[in-house]
C-alpha cells in the first residue's frame, strides 16, 4: 500500500473529500515532487480517488516529469491559483463538503482563500495524520539519514581542523560550509553554530567575530541536507586544556546523554527518556541550567514531531528518528551540549552520527 493509498483510506473512513497540503516538504513526501516555491503556492490536493497538484507555471515541466498526478493546475504569476482551482473542481463536478488541512503550516491568508472557494465546507485539522505518517521512517529514508549523518561528522571534522588561535566563530562557520559543499552538500539543515567560551552559554547563540583563545571551549551545532533528508549533531570540545570544574560539567552532560540514549526502546514514552537525562543533571546540582527539551524528531525537516520533552506521552516506536541533546548553560561562564540523532529498532537506539562523545582536547596551534 502506498502513502497515497493510506491517506485516501483515512479520508474515506473519516468522510473527508479533499486534503490540501501546501508545505513543500509534505508535498514532496506524499508525491515525490520537490520544489522551493518561495512565496508562491504549491500544493498537493488529495481527493478520495485522485491526486492533483497546484504549481507555478515555472515548475510545470518538473511536476510533469515526476508524474503520477491525475491533474496539474499551473498558473502564471498574474493568475490566481485559487480561481483556477475553483474552476477545475467545478469542471470535474467534484462536490467538496469536508476539507482536511495542516494547521501547523497553512497561513491565515491561504485558509481564507480556501474558505472563499468552499464557503459551505467544514475544515478539519490533519496535522496529526501527516505527523504520524512522517514519524515512522522507511528503510530507504533511514539510509539517507545515515548518509546525512556521515556528512555531519565530516563537517564537524572540518570545523575542528580549522581551529587556531585568533580565528573567529564566523570564519570557522564559513570554512565548514564551503568545504562540505565539495562532498555534494547543497545546504545545511540550519545555520551552522560555532560558539567560543561563554558564547556557548546561549543554547541558540549566533556566531560572531569573537576570536578563539587557548583553553577555550567550543560548541559546534550543525547538520546537512542530503538527498532530501537532514542531520543534526552537537559536540562541545576544548581548544587546549579544560580545567577540572568544566570537565566535571562536561562529564555530567555526557552521562545524561548516554543514560537517555540507553533507555530508548519501543514502548518507552518520550517523557521517560527526557526524565532520564534531566534527573541526572538535576542530581548533579545543575538542573536550573538545563533549559530546553531533550530532543526533537527529524527527517525531511530538521525539526519534526515528536518532542522528547517533559509531559510528552508519545510512545517510542521502531523506525522513529529523533535527537537526544542535553545541555548545561551557565551564563557568563560556558555551556556544554552533546547531541546525537538516533533511529530506533527493536534493540534500541542507533546513532546517525559517530564522532566520539569522549572529551576532545585539541592542541593549541
Amino acid at each position: 500500500m502506498t502513502l497515497i493509498d493510506t491517506v485516501q483510506n483515512h479520508m474515506t473512513s473519516n468522510h473527508i473529500d479533499l486534503l490540501f497540503f501546501d508545505d513543500p516538504l509534505t508535498v514532496d513526501y506524499l508525491t515525490g515532487f520537490e520544489s522551493d516555491p518561495h512565496e508562491r503556492v504549491t500544493a498537493a490536493l488529495i481527493l478520495v480517488d485522485k491526486v492533483w497538484l497546484i504549481v507555478p507555471e515555472l515548475d510545470l515541466s518538473s511536476a510533469e516529469a515526476v508524474g503520477g498526478f491525475d491533474h496539474i493546475i499551473s498558473y502564471k504569476d498574474e493568475e490566481s491559483p485559487w480561481k483556477l482551482l475553483k474552476e477545475a473542481l467545478h469542471a470535474a463536478s467534484t462536490e467538496i463538503q469536508k476539507i482536511g488541512i495542516d494547521e501547523d503550516f497553512l497561513t491565515v491568508s491561504r485558509y481564507h482563500a480556501l474558505k472563499d472557494i468552499f464557503s459551505s465546507a467544514a475544515f478539519v485539522n490533519m496535522t496529526s495524520l501527516i505527523q504520524e505518517l512522517r514519524v515512522i521512517k522507511q528503510p530507504a529514508e533511514i539510509d539517507r539519514m545515515k548518509e546525512a549523518g556521515e556528512l555531519a561528522d565530516k563537517a564537524l571534522s572540518i570545523g575542528m581542523s580549522a581551529l587556531k588561535e585568533g580565528i573567529t566563530e564566523e570564519e570557522v562557520v564559513a570554512l565548514i560550509e564551503f568545504e562540505i559543499k565539495k562532498y555534494g552538500v547543497k545546504e545545511m539543515s540550519f545555520p551552522t553554530m560555532v560558539l567560543f567560551g561563554d558564547h556557548a552559554a546561549s543554547p541558540h547563540g549566533t556566531p560572531g567575530n569573537r576570536q578563539l583563545k587557548p583553553n577555550e571551549w567550543i560548541l559546534f551545532d550543525l547538520g546537512v541536507v542530503y538527498n532530501g533528508y537532514t542531520s543534526d549533531m552537537t559536540r562541545t570540545i576544548v581548544y587546549g586544556k579544560a580545567d577540572e570544574e568544566t570537565k566535571k560539567i562536561y562529564t555530567v552532560v555526557k552521562e545524561a546523554q548516554e543514560k537517555a540514549q540507553a533507555l530508548v526502546s519501543p514502548g518507552v514514552s518520550a517523557l521517560e527518556i527526557d526524565r532520564a537525562a534531566r534527573a541526572h543533571i538535576e542530581n548533579a546540582g545543575y538542573g536550573e541550567y538545563f533549559t530546553h527539551r531533550l530532543g526533537h524528531g527529524l527527517g525531511k525537516s530538521v525539526h519534526e514531531y515528536p518532542d522528547i520533552a517533559p509531559g510528552s506521552e508519545v510512545l517510542i516506536k521502531e523506525n522513529m528518528c529523533f535527537s537526544i541533546e542535553p545541555g548545561i548553560y551557565i551564563e557568563n561562564y560556558f555551556g556544554v551540549r552533546i547531541e546525537d540523532c538516533i533511529y530506533v529498532t527493536e534493540s534500541g537506539a542507533h546513532p546517525l552520527t559517530h564522532t566520539t562523545k569522549d572529551l576532545i582536547e585539541l592542541p593549541v596551534k
